[in-house]
């Protein structure tokens, strides 16, 4: 019987989550949710499996897990895992990434905050609701993507859903990638260029993060960056909040130095309700709903569990990351 400790946080479903997480694991698994890791500690001891849905899982954590032998991510990023101490105790720590469980609903959901912030949809929406027919006002400020240029910073499997999808409206793209992209790819996917970052921040009027977070990204779009952006830009976030100096995203947007930004993550999440973000002017926000939906909620839960059985069994876990 393989020990498993389920965590999955309140704001990503808690235990009502967890449990179905446990139900669905089957035979030969004896399985705990909990809504944070050191919340049942006799199950935290005797882990050899822990299964996390962005709940931070410590070094703390890894060493009071005697047995703990995997770490499970149910989800693409991997960044609230001290992998470091994972490593040292010899667990390996695995994602979905292979999977591409919930590519589409991000490229989706960076669709719409581009689509909403291009036709103000929300300062519409608000104004309508406040009986403020609000088009004379605001029909110099929406726009189109067609033409648009997109530059999306980060070509693996989300990166290539989000061309195909800005294709379609015949929007131009360019990406910035650690490694070289073979022709054939850029043209199945449409790619104009490759660019150095500062390049692409430059000549791009939306641009897109799709990267994972760590310490060579931390920040990645800082005070500097964002001035070499176009002051009628977009800046959309799909894939970590600190992947961006908030604070000086939020003076941008305020002194109106950038055009708008459409942000599905933060950081913390859930985010404090003073982050003078959440107040700054022409933004689209939505609770890190980008990768959540009926469907890949699903096929999420089913990679999660399928690399687990398979380890269980003692087969090698796919995804193994690094960190």
């Amino acid at each position: 019987m393989t020990k498993v400790l389920i965590v999955m946080p309140p704001h990503m479903g808690g235990g009502k989550l967890g449990g179905m997480f446990a139900a669905a694991l089957g035979p030969g698994f004896d399985a705990t949710p909990v809504e944070e890791p050191g919340a049942d500690p006799e199950a935290l001891r005797e882990a050899e499996v822990i299964i996390t849905a962005l709940a931070p899982i410590g070094a703390e954590h890894i060493a009071a897990a005697e047995d703990l032998r995997l770490i499970q991510c149910a989800s693409h990023g991997f960044d609230y895992v001290d992998t470091a101490a994972a490593a040292a105790k010899g667990v390996r720590v695995c994602n979905i990434g292979s999977t591409s469980a919930e590519a589409q609903d991000v490229a989706e959901q960076t669709m719409t905050l581009m689509l909403a912030l291009a036709k103000q949809l929300i300062p519409g929406h608000e104004a309508l609701r406040e009986g403020d027919w609000a088009l004379p006002r605001l029909q110099f400020s929406i726009t189109e993507l067609f033409g648009k240029t997109l530059g999306i910073v980060g070509f693996g499997a989300i990166g290539k859903q989000l061309a195909r999808r800005a294709r379609a409206f015949d929007m131009r793209i360019v990406v910035n990638t650690r490694t070289p992209v073979p022709v054939d790819v850029m043209n199945e996917y449409g790619v104009a260029a490759r660019m150095e970052l500062d390049d692409l921040l430059a000549e791009s009027d939306y641009v897109s993060l799709q990267l994972p977070l760590t310490d060579a990204t931390r920040h990645l779009v800082d005070e500097r960056r964002l001035k070499l952006m176009k002051p009628t830009a977009i800046l959309v976030n799909t894939s970590r909040g600190a992947l961006v100096d908030q604070d000086a995203l939020a003076r941008a947007l305020t002194d109106g130095r950038l055009g708008g930004a459409g942000l599905d993550v933060f950081d913390p999440e859930p985010p404090p309700a003073d982050l003078p973000l959440l107040r700054a002017p022409n933004v689209a926000l939505s609770p890190h709903a980008g990768g959540v939906t009926r469907e890949s909620m699903l096929r999420i839960a089913q990679a999660a569990l399928e690399n687990v059985r398979r380890f269980a069994a003692g087969a090698d876990p796919s995804d193994v990351v690094e960190g």
